[in-house]
């Protein structure tokens, strides 16, 4: 089960991740396009992994495990890259925080309502949130090497902001919930 295609096409994710930092570092306008398709080949990756789990009847613990460490190693690194190389505004960091502290707390809050038996699943609007995400990274990363009509750092930045206020959205409504377990928790065990 742990080389199964779903698990392969999640450690891909792990795997592409030095590869696209060192494109930053190799900074050429094709290998921007080259980070550029690895990463859409990644995200679309996160896409079929889960998709082909399921229809095959191939769900793993490791796979639960690993879905959404990779999802969030992957963003993460991008986002400090993309910060790291000046490839977008000094106000766009924050919303690049805004999204790195979410994913932190959502981590958390996982991990403890698991300890609990509880189970978090993810919402329409989460997933929206990681779709805009998808958006917004790969045009901050081929950002100036776009064809002049494209503006794609600016895209970019617009887009990441709109990931950011779902973002903000859907880790308030994790907290919430998950507050609310606790809270039941508490009560149960007399505190």
């Amino acid at each position: 089960m742990v080389f199964s295609l779903p698990n392969l096409l999640t450690m891909f994710r792990i795997v592409v991740i030095p590869l696209l930092v060192a494109a930053f570092y190799l900074d050429s306008p094709e290998v921007r396009w080259a980070s550029l398709a690895l990463f859409s080949a990644a995200g679309i990756s996160d896409f079929f992994d889960g998709w082909l789990a399921r229809r095959w009847n191939k769900v793993s613990a490791l796979g639960r495990f690993l879905d959404p460490i990779a999802d969030k190693l992957l963003v993460a690194s991008i986002l400090l890259m993309l910060v790291a190389f000046d490839r977008m505004g000094p106000w766009s960091v924050l919303p690049a925080l805004v999204i790195l502290c979410r994913e932190i707390l959502v981590s958390g809050l996982r991990e403890y309502l698991a300890e609990l038996k509880v189970g978090m699943p993810v919402t329409k609007l989460a997933k929206w949130k990681t779709a805009v995400q998808m958006v917004a990274l790969p045009l901050l990363m081929v950002g100036d090497a776009a064809p002049a009509w494209i503006p794609a750092r600016d895209l970019g930045e617009v887009t990441l902001w709109a990931a950011a206020i779902l973002t903000g959205i859907t880790g308030y409504d994790y907290l919430k919930a998950g507050l609310r377990h606790m809270a039941a928790s508490d009560a149960a065990s007399g505190q």
